[in-house]
């Protein structure tokens, strides 16, 4: 089978790239230019898509034997990816990058073009699993499990993905990069948003959104207690940041209940009252009937899982949460998995707009 190895430069990536050549494909090596400047992506071992990141693909592809490009996608990524990003927290969401990333870009116009160009599948070295059916499992080391943000892909981009990796620990993989020679075996990971690589979101916002100062309010008295410089830069559940000047009468700390753009509005109150037990979504993508099902439910990266039940109403998912959760923000997702003898199988992912309690 011909196939394009996604290689950022990371040794996942390029361990994953080594094991689809073992495995006899015909294996083509590509590393994405997301940054319009390389040099901006990268502070220390956050970010990716550097200079030296493209490097680091090149030579790993070299020492694995197979043909290498660079793919130049930073207008596209900075359109489908940072400016969907700014948008949503402008209107008062919490996007998750990566998962968009994955979306518009990894599996959309990447395996589009490789198609175009004759390829069968795209190889990449997220941790994940698909098992024989066809269906997106975690991986082995649940600690660096990504079937989280891989759950919007569809049946048909998952006919075309190759993840080498979800059978082995990120030990395994760094251990097996040493033997390989490969010179990224001891790099370090990436860590947070990769297109801001100093770490500070707040800043990156208000550099492209401005300044807008408004009110908190606290929602039982409905008071101001304290101002903002900006909705965009928070986000539900938080607690650190509030500049609140009006302590709560029972002392205790306040946290992000909801943002309302339209009023430039952040109300806060008491970390009870950020528990739910009915979230809704949109724009499912589902993997089995649209029928009610029990399933565990995961609405953060990394975050906990509860269990709960999915119904639907046309393409509105809802779901019934079995224990409360907290800190559940819009434009998040919500991945639904179900677990059987080969691990936690992904049903299908969707958009969360709203949460509420079924109390």
């Amino acid at each position: 089978m011909r196939v394009l190895a996604a290689m950022s430069g990371g040794v996942d990536s390029a361990v994953a790239a080594a094991r689809a050549a073992d495995a006899g494909h015909d294996v083509t090596g590509v590393h994405l230019a997301l940054s319009r400047n390389p040099q901006t992506f990268r502070t220390g071992a956050r970010g990716c898509c550097t200079l030296e990141d493209s490097r680091d693909a090149r030579r790993a592809a070299d020492v694995i034997g197979i043909p290498f490009y660079v793919w130049d996608m930073a207008e596209q990524f900075h359109e489908d990816v940072v400016d969907d990003f700014v948008a949503e927290y402008a209107a008062g969401r919490t996007p998750n990058p990566c998962l968009r990333c994955n979306e518009k870009i990894k599996f959309t116009a990447v395996l589009d073009r490789a198609v175009a160009l004759g390829f069968d599948a795209v190889v990449t070295g997220h941790h994940a699993r698909l098992g024989a059916d066809g269906l997106l499992r975690r991986s082995v080391d649940l600690a660096k499990d990504q079937s989280y943000v891989l759950a919007v892909l569809t049946g048909e981009q998952l006919s075309r993905s190759i993840f080498p990796l979800g059978d082995s620990t990120k030990e395994q993989v760094r251990a097996e990069a040493a033997s390989r020679d490969l010179a990224v075996a001891d790099k370090p990971d990436s860590h947070d948003i990769c297109f801001i690589a100093d770490g500070d979101t707040r800043g990156f916002l208000r550099e492209r959104l401005g300044e807008a100062p408004g009110d908190i309010v606290d929602a039982a008295s409905g008071a101001t207690v304290g101002r903002h410089d900006g909705a965009y830069a928070y986000t539900i559940g938080q607690r650190k940041g509030l500049d609140l000047r009006v302590p709560a009468a029972d002392g205790r700390p306040r946290y992000v209940l909801s943002i309302t753009p339209v009023t430039n509005t952040i109300t806060v109150g008491p970390r009870s009252a950020l528990e739910v037990s009915t979230v809704t979504a949109t724009r499912p993508i589902w993997h089995s009937d649209r029928t009610p099902v029990e399933c565990d439910i995961q609405m953060r990266a990394h975050g906990e899982v509860v269990p709960g039940v999915v119904t639907f109403d046309g393409d509105t998912l809802t779901a019934h949460l079995r224990t409360p959760a907290r800190g559940i923000a819009a434009g998040q997702a919500l991945v639904a998995y179900r677990s059987d003898a080969a691990g936690d199988i992904v049903l299908g992912s969707a958009t969360i707009e709203s949460t509420g309690s079924d109390a």
